[in-house]
């Protein structure tokens, strides 16, 4: 143990030890480490065996993970006790969180490397000790995928999120049994296969799913014909939703904010706001049509904008913010930070004092001298929302400032 707590691992080597070293995997194999005598040879087979194992796994993914996993440089990191773990170059703070359990992994919302705050996307380097901060509240989610480089890291993060997905899917599996059986239909495989074909979803796992979040309403069911028990889907299907989208002219609102449509007219009409990214001003948007509800406006961002456009690009519609200050919209911002006296009395100051921006709610949650605050304010537009974010990072100890979409919370 080095000065202020921090663990130093020195290796002295021959210059014939370190022609080996850098030549090939095989200079791991006489290297012991750990009080278990642990081979790291053996260690490293361990991890290929635990790749080849993921069901889910595809030969392209493989191919990638390896090399990321186990053919990249590696660097040598410390636990509190100061127990060696060796990742990836580029490795990050919840690379190493998932590299001790999958639990501590799951729960992380940050660390502390070589005693100081750091998120969990913070990358790490050779001979840095790592305190890892969790909180029961906190679960994965896609945005992960996109800081982890590791093999073990990306499969536990996306197992959590399908089983995410099958809990929620549950919900909509028992709401398509109702309907169908109200129809007369059984609910069985073959009825199953004609919505998971008629919906143009990937399996019924998101055929579910979609019914459970509101994507799908299952209306277009009184056009199917049933046969016995059976469902029969009607013959066409592109030939209405196009129909459906001609003969869409809604009619102004006053109580609604205003939308430029792009298209033959430049009309302003009424719409709603998608719930799954909660859009407001400023944001890339677009507009889709749904049955019975009109536009509904999503960020191109949105989780699910790839899918609609995909599978129903007839029904999507350019669309672009209309110049409104006078009407404010929900948004919710996460704050992490040290904790610290007078910091909730700052972070209100700023907002309701300086910027005169409405609050609707405020949470805010402490572990280990780490706070964690969710906020729901109301803003004009992505202007406005961008320099609250701004002015809050500058505050002393403030660490995260991001939006999130308020339906979450």
């Amino acid at each position: 143990m080095g000065p202020q707590g921090r663990w130093v691992e020195v290796q002295i080597r021959t210059k014939r030890m370190n022609e080996i070293a850098e030549k090939g995997l095989a200079a791991h194999y006489k290297y012991k480490e750990g009080s278990a005598n642990e081979d790291r040879f053996d260690k490293w087979f361990g991890q290929i065996r635990e790749v080849i194992t993921s069901q889910d796994t595809d030969s392209v993914d493989f191919l990638q993970d390896f090399k990321t996993s186990f053919l990249a440089e590696e660097i040598y990191v410390y636990t509190p006790k100061g127990d060696v773990k060796m990742l990836p170059v580029g490795s990050t703070a919840l690379d190493f969180a998932f590299s001790i359990h999958s639990a501590i992994g799951s729960k992380c919302i940050g660390a502390k490397v070589n005693h100081k705050l750091v998120p969990i996307s913070h990358k790490l380097r050779s001979g840095d000790q790592i305190e890892i901060i969790t909180s029961n509240k906190q679960k994965p989610s896609e945005d992960w995928l996109n800081i982890v480089i590791t093999q073990k890291a990306k499969a536990k993060i996306k197992d959590a999120l399908k089983e995410e997905k099958r809990k929620i899917a549950d919900e909509g599996k028992y709401i398509a049994q109702r309907k169908l059986e109200g129809l007369g239909a059984a609910f069985h495989q073959h009825n199953i296969d004609e919505l998971v074909t008629y919906y143009k979803v990937p399996s019924q796992l998101d055929l579910f799913y979609e019914i459970a979040i509101k994507r799908i309403d299952l209306k277009e069911l009184k056009e199917f014909h049933v046969l016995g028990d059976k469902l029969e889907a009607p013959k066409v299907i592109k030939t209405e939703a196009k129909t459906e989208l001609t003969e869409y002219t809604p009619k102004p609102s006053a109580k609604d904010s205003e939308l430029i449509i792009f298209g033959e007219s430049s009309d302003k009409i009424m719409y709603n706001l998608a719930k799954c990214c909660n859009p407001i001003p400023g944001d890339d948007v677009f507009g889709f049509v749904t049955t019975g509800k009109g536009l509904t406006i999503h960020r191109t961002s949105c989780p699910n904008a790839a899918q609609m456009m995909a599978n129903y690009g007839h029904r999507v519609v350019k669309t672009k913010w209309a110049k409104n200050k006078e009407i404010s919209f929900l948004t919710g911002l996460k704050i992490v930070g040290l904790d610290d006296v007078g910091v909730i009395n700052k972070i209100t100051n700023i907002i309701s004092g300086d910027m005169k921006i409405n609050i609707s709610a405020l949470s805010i949650e402490s572990t280990e001298g780490l706070f964690e605050g969710n906020i729901r304010v109301f803003v004009h537009d992505k202007e406005e929302l961008e320099e609250l974010v701004v002015r809050l990072k500058q505050l002393n100890g403030i660490q995260k400032v991001e939006r999130y979409d308020t339906e979450k919370t």
